[in-house]
């Protein structure tokens, strides 16, 4: 397991990015309120960086509605030009007396978590935290991201993909088709999202056309997928080319699934560290994690998240999360809390390994070609 670093540490100036344009901007909201009261002022100069729900950078009285009155005195604001695009970070990051040294880009979602955000990034040079370009659209994709899964012959929940253009003409060709292929329940989504926005339990006939539709309003295609009866497990990993995996925990969701509402809004759904499984099925759903993590290409940190079958024992691969949330309540930072490194520990950690990512990319070949070591699949 990752070990708390020890000693004298250099104080980073560390931008923090969040808000965007997606449908998760408040999980972003309180991830980066989180992180950024884990953080230690001797360890790190903290900038907080807004982009609001249109898509701009926010203003500093934009930026301070984004965060709690309470963290206002631990931040510098950036201060954005009037209607200043993303793209004026780069020079924040080069001409700045308070120049930024690498960027947490807490943004959940489409236009944050699906490489747009990252490829900004690189085309500009600054180092950041978490996942590559490629790594986080495939992440974001959960089409794409399972057919990588079955070519890599990783366990996956059977699915299908339709496009939510002329959805509602094929509505009935669609359900019956669904109904002879999987039966009943089945799972609506979004292909791009995350957070469970859009996700919709479809129980029987009667409230299939209206949950497809729900799903479709939110990305350009939809994945109808077969419900299993089944407990939901998530593994947290952190590293680059020698990733780790944590320990195993459970989701005891308040809801019928562990939907938006019971991740964010009902109290009632819990956490359990460790699950209570066996260690030979914690060992198997480890090395999942690992796998799932090398076959994107991963770097920095992930979560996955597996369904495991009540009636079979049977552990399925549901999807690997490149941007988890950071909120009080999130998974990702209990998992290796509970694994003996605290949450200020774990953002050292991390921004250690942007760093090092960062580094990595930059020691390309003579011609200037810059070469990502990310490990190859398993």
């Amino acid at each position: 397991m990752v070990t708390a670093m020890a000693g004298k540490m250099h104080k980073v100036r560390l931008g923090i990015l969040f808000g965007g344009k997606s449908g998760e901007h408040e999980v972003s909201l309180a991830s980066a309120a989180s992180v950024i009261s884990a953080l230690d002022p001797a360890d790190f100069e903290v900038t907080a960086i807004g982009i609001t729900k249109t898509g701009r950078l926010a203003n500093k009285a934009e930026v301070h509605a984004m965060l709690p009155a309470t963290l206002h005195d631990r931040v510098r604001f950036f201060e954005a030009p009037a209607e200043a695009s993303i793209s004026a970070l780069w020079d924040e990051y080069r001409n700045s007396s308070h120049a930024i040294e690498i960027i947490f880009p807490l943004l959940h979602g489409p236009y944050g978590e699906d490489g747009t955000i990252q490829g900004l990034l690189e085309m500009a040079g600054i180092p950041y935290v978490g996942c590559g370009v490629l790594a986080s659209a495939v992440g974001m994709d959960k089409d794409v991201m399972k057919r990588l899964f079955a070519h890599a012959t990783l366990p996956i929940v059977p699915y299908r993909v339709e496009y939510s253009l002329g959805l509602e003409d094929r509505m009935e060709r669609l359900r019956r088709e669904i109904e002879d292929q999987f039966g009943y329940p089945v799972f609506s989504k979004p292909a791009n999202l995350g957070s469970s926005v859009g996700v919709r339990k479809i129980h029987h006939a009667g409230e299939f056309a209206e949950a497809a539709l729900s799903s479709a309003q939110f990305d350009r295609k939809i994945l109808i997928e077969k419900g299993i009866d089944a407990r939901e497990l998530e593994c947290a990993v952190l590293g680059n080319d020698g990733p780790e995996a944590s320990g195993v925990g459970e989701i005891l969701p308040a809801c019928e699934f562990y939907d938006y509402e019971a991740k964010y809004i009902n109290p009632g759904s819990k956490v359990q560290i460790p699950a209570d499984i066996d260690l030979e099925m914690a060992a198997e759903v480890r090395n999942l994690s690992l796998r799932a993590f090398r076959v994107i290409e991963g770097s920095g940190l992930a979560r996955v998240d597996f369904f495991l079958d009540r009636k079979t024992g049977a552990i399925w691969v549901n999807e690997i999360n490149t941007m988890p949330g950071f909120t009080s309540i999130s998974m990702y930072p209990k998992l290796w809390a509970a694994g003996g490194v605290p949450f200020g520990h774990l953002i050292r950690r991390l921004v250690d390994l942007g760093f090092e990512r960062y580094r990595a990319r930059c020691a390309g070949p003579e011609s200037g070609v810059l070469v990502d070591r990310g490990s190859a699949a398993k």
